[in-house]
């Protein structure tokens, strides 16, 4: 399905997160935001849940040399939530969570096999993920890299902004613990055009700069639609 074309104004969304979280590869920095308009992208953006200290888990030796286990993060199982209200038009689970990688030695090999997730589908990229209708035909909003079996949503629900989706995992091309979120026209993935977004706060709105901490407060994830 796709939607009308996009009158300019960003798509307005609730953070998917609540805690303390930073904004990585954000719009704001620079469009596409991920470097490329495949798949949507173009004004995605990247939710990390972050401790008291800022870093979304303790610095080791294997943060500089290896790969970390994926539970030792603490946005690893952390409640997503329903950034908008709408249908729910794919549920995708049963991807695996890999280890995570903060070591530029672990990026190698990984960074290598990118291509090949690529020509696996929207599964091998985004993960165990959610797309919610906001419209009649869009717009589409996919919240992505979720963990395995942690979706409480399937196809056809009809959600509010805030209920739970599922958790935050580390599924698809993900290289730690996190949440993509994006807007799209179209679930045709080949050919959808990424909207721009920005996030409804107690201020108005904003759409946060690269690298900076954003703190929801905790309110309880909603259970129902």
């Amino acid at each position: 399905m796709r939607a009308s074309a996009a009158d300019g104004n960003p798509v307005l969304l609730h953070y998917p997160l609540q805690g303390r979280f930073r904004a990585r590869n954000s719009p704001a920095r620079r469009v596409p935001s991920h470097g490329t308009d495949l798949m949507g992208t173009t004004y995605a953006i990247d939710l990390v849940p972050v401790g008291a200290g800022g870093r979304p888990a303790p610095r080791t030796w294997r943060s500089l040399f290896a790969t970390e286990p994926a539970e030792g993060f603490v946005g690893f199982g952390a409640p997503v939530l329903a950034p908008a209200a709408g249908v729910v038009v794919v549920a995708h689970d049963g991807e695996g969570d890999h280890a995570a990688r903060r070591s530029q030695l672990a990026l190698v090999p990984y960074m290598a096999g990118q291509a090949e997730r690529l020509r696996h589908g929207p599964g091998a990229v985004a993960g165990n993920h959610v797309v919610i209708d906001l419209g009649d035909g869009g717009p589409f909003v996919l919240v992505a890299h979720l963990r395995r079996g942690s979706l409480c949503v399937e196809a056809g629900s009809r959600v509010r902004a805030g209920r739970q989706i599922g958790e935050c995992g580390n599924s698809g091309n993900s290289t730690q613990p996190h949440v993509h979120v994006q807007v799209t026209d179209s679930t045709d993935w080949a050919t959808a055009r990424g909207l721009p977004i920005a996030f409804r706060t107690l201020g108005g709105t904003e759409l946060p700069a690269e690298s900076q901490l954003v703190v929801v407060p905790r309110t309880g994830a909603g259970a129902s639609g």
